[in-house]
């Protein structure tokens, strides 16, 4: 395919005109290269703009990026694909996110697609097929190459048509508002900042850990975070995983003891360090029971884990049958905090209540029941109130 056309901004002037023209649009397609290989932050290197048929590549290493929070600010609808870090990075860069967004990625999981790429969407969808472009290029790099710079704007070439064309289908299936509820949710969550508490789940060795273990687990990790953010530098640049699940296990009170534990890969640990992480262990060993914040899949009574499979499937069954990603009918942790009754739970809102979470309450109350539909399938059906009797009369 011919190279997309662009106008490349390096000047303040220039972005402040390009914002300004986008936000007077109904709508604005954007997307952005950024870096965080070294940064807890993303780090925006490039953004690009599309409205109406203009396209413009902006060197966001260059500019002052304050117009950026009045085009988002404005009423104009923000379309994006995998909009979710590019949102962190608006955060970041401006303070500010969308004050609207059509997400073509999550769009296109209510007709039929599951998590599908940009490259995947405009191929099935438009029969465009968009350049490839070098997944480890370093967009800090100046001045950028004219295989960069059509790569990226190419990302925003197609985004109006794949919407006009998601709109279509998804409204022929009647799901235009639940996918619009689900942008709207993907939004309301990247103004939120994650706990830090929650952070030790992401740790698999840890997720394994028991009791007080436990709690300096979430202690530990919860510092990690916090230092992360406060010096900018990836988690592992303050304590590596498997150092974290080694010191929750060993429960050192003693710098000599913290060095000798399994995981800091020789680096010892002393000064400040040293004192915030036995401190943190020190609150860990401590942490009363109902603060400890457990990861969703440890939530769930033993005895109702075969439910949870078996929900697992029948959700996967009607995600084909309904064609819709089944990621967004329900992940495992939504059946889990459905099942252990958890009040707040998505199964239990909008859309997916009437569609997952209503049909699954009948079959917990023992009002449904699940049977095989002898092609391989399973069916929810009524339950028969009529006891089953086995044996002779």
């Amino acid at each position: 395919m011919s190279a997309t056309p662009f106008t490349w901004i390096d000047d303040d002037a220039g972005f402040a005109d390009a914002c300004a023209a986008a936000a007077a649009e109904d709508a604005y397609a954007v997307d952005t290269e950024f870096h965080r290989e070294r940064t807890y932050y993303p780090r925006v290197a490039v953004i690009q703009l599309r409205w109406d048929t203009t396209t413009v590549v902006v060197d966001a290493l260059a500019v002052d990026l304050q117009p950026l929070a009045g085009l988002l600010a404005s009423p104009a609808v923000a379309v994006l694909h995998a909009a979710e870090q590019d949102l962190e990075v608006f955060r970041r860069a401006c303070g500010a996110l969308p004050t609207h967004l059509f997400d073509t990625q999550v769009v296109a999981g209510f007709a039929g697609f599951s998590t599908p790429s940009l490259t995947t969407l405009t191929e099935s969808i438009l029969h465009v097929r968009l350049p490839k472009g070098d997944r480890m290029t370093d967009w800090t790099r100046r001045p950028l190459s004219e295989g960069q710079l059509s790569y990226a704007a190419s990302d925003v070439e197609h985004l109006f048509a794949l919407r006009d064309h998601l709109v279509a289908d998804v409204e022929s299936r009647g799901r235009m508002e639940w996918a619009e509820a689900e942008c709207a949710a993907l939004l309301a969550r990247a103004g939120q900042d994650g706990d830090p508490s929650a952070a030790w789940w992401r740790i698999k060795e840890a997720r394994q850990l028991r009791g007080a273990a436990s709690g300096v687990a979430q202690e530990l990790a919860k510092w990690r975070e916090q230092r992360a953010r406060e010096t900018d530098v990836p988690v592992r640049f303050v304590l590596a995983d498997l150092a974290v699940a080694g010191i929750a296990q060993a429960q050192p009170t003693t710098v000599a003891q913290l060095n000798a534990v399994r995981g800091l890969g020789g680096k010892s640990l002393r000064g400040d360090v040293a004192d915030a992480v036995l401190a943190a262990v020190a609150r860990g060993v401590e942490l009363p029971r109902s603060e400890l914040r457990l990861p969703a899949v440890d939530e769930l009574e033993r005895e109702q884990r075969p439910a949870a499979a078996l929900a697992a499937a029948w959700v996967a069954q009607l995600a084909r049958q309904e064609k819709i990603d089944a990621t967004l009918l329900a992940t495992r942790s939504d059946l889990t905090a459905f099942l252990g009754g958890a009040p707040v739970a998505r199964l239990r809102e909008g859309w997916r209540a009437k569609l997952v979470g209503e049909p699954l309450a009948r079959l917990v109350r023992g009002e449904a029941a699940l049977v095989f539909d002898g092609a391989g399938g399973l069916l929810l059906e009524e339950r028969s109130r009529q006891p089953l009797v086995l044996g002779d009369d």
